[in-house]
């Protein structure tokens, strides 16, 4: 039966892959046809694995993926276009997203009243980030204003770091209210929390600049490889991660800071980045949301109720673009475009990730509601953004268009 089921996810990706073209051009993305892909093994694989490995694989594959996406996107990020536009993910990163965390703890304590102040900002915290994989399409899609892609990559690759410290803190609180003892927890939480956000930068630029200036040195002098230059991007992207993690600081911060270091201190091209996220990214990315549709996705629903829907569909409008529509009142920024922005933050790798860590280490009451709000969210995610993708893209081509 393993078999047979692997044969057809291999067979699911052959596929695709075939028509990768005519599918970029469609509203049929690869997270769609992945999670779906998984959702339905599940039915034929109940009980391949125990629940814990599952969830084990899923967590180590979700963050292996998002260090190389954080690192990647933010080598593509050139810091002369960013500051003529850094006042988008600036505002966006401490204005929009710190009212989001407490719209969303408002709105989760209104729909859910004997939901605990604490579990309420867990859950805000957790699906506060967008995700960097899931908005790779609009990302890289040249119809878009330079300045509102630079805006998302960048919001996306930091708002990960800068929400797992409210996570964990969230978290803690909420075992201490139910009287339980978490594993691991930090001596002191205002300690930690600065640690995260401060170590996590300096680890990142620390092995960008290296990093940047030995690939070069090897280039020039005709030393390396081409067909080594991307295991030399994974090495790079995993070494800004261990290098924080070992010091104090946050490792997906460093990743995207380290990434940000490495694009732009490079004095030759960085192509070989792009060519293997093309290549062994995607694989990996697409292996993450088979798992997520096998695992999650079953888990979630099992628990889901009419509130994890509504907090689910909350999130990703009102929670969302209310607050990034006000953070950047005042700007030049035409309100279209700032809907745009609003309604392009999707929720995926690292809601899961911070879904997974809550709960493998913290005994919270009722965390299997939690878990279902954030699967819901994410499934919901993963198809509205994969559908409304390409037809965003398209308008944005047409009225640049009509423009010129």
């Amino acid at each position: 039966m393993t078999a047979t089921i692997l044969g057809l996810l291999l067979l699911t990706g052959m596929v695709f892959a075939a028509l990768s073209r005519r599918l970029a051009m469609s509203v049929i993305t690869m997270p769609i046809v992945f999670t779906a892909a998984g959702f339905l093994a599940s039915f034929a694989a109940e009980a391949t694995f125990a629940e814990e490995s599952q969830y084990e694989a899923l967590h180590l594959i979700a963050e292996v993926t998002l260090v190389l996406v954080l690192f990647s996107d933010a080598s593509q990020v050139r810091l002369k276009t960013l500051r003529k536009s850094v006042a988008i993910p600036a505002r966006m990163l401490l204005i929009a997203m710190p009212l989001s965390i407490l719209l969303g703890a408002a709105v989760a304590h209104w729909v859910s009243p004997d939901m605990p102040w604490a579990v309420a900002i867990l859950v805000a915290a957790i699906l506060a980030p967008t995700d960097a994989a899931l908005g790779q399409a609009v990302i890289t899609d040249p119809a878009i204003p330079e300045r509102l892609r630079e805006g998302i990559a960048v919001e996306s690759g930091l708002n990960d770091g800068l929400a797992l410290p409210v996570v964990i803190m969230a978290a803690l609180a909420a075992v201490e209210a139910s009287g339980a003892l978490a594993a691991d927890q930090p001596e002191n939480l205002w300690a930690f929390g600065i640690a995260q956000v401060t170590l996590g930068p300096v680890a990142g630029i620390a092995v960008g600049v290296v990093s940047a200036w030995l690939i070069d040195f090897a280039v020039r002098r005709d030393l390396a490889t081409d067909s080594y230059r991307g295991i030399y991007f994974l090495c790079a992207a995993f070494l800004c991660f261990i290098a924080a993690e070992l010091i104090g600081g946050n490792g997906l911060i460093a990743a995207f800071i380290g990434g940000l270091v490495f694009g732009n201190l490079r004095k030759k091209s960085s192509e070989f980045v792009a060519e293997f996220m093309e290549s062994e990214g995607q694989l990996l990315t697409m292996v993450t949301f088979v798992i997520f549709g096998a695992v999650l996705a079953p888990a979630g629903l099992a628990h889901a109720t009419w509130k994890t829907v509504v907090l689910a569909v909350a999130f990703l409008t009102l929670v969302r673009m209310v607050p990034v529509v006000l953070s950047l009142t005042g700007t030049d920024i035409r309100f279209r475009d700032k809907l745009f922005l609003g309604w392009f933050g999707p929720r995926g790798l690292a809601s899961i990730l911070f879904g997974l860590l809550v709960v493998e280490s913290y005994p919270i009451p009722g965390i299997d509601e939690v878990l279902a709000c954030v699967v819901l969210t994410v499934l919901i995610s993963i198809i509205a953004h994969g559908v409304s993708a390409f037809p965003i893209t398209r308008a944005f081509g047409k009225s640049a268009t009509s423009t010129a």
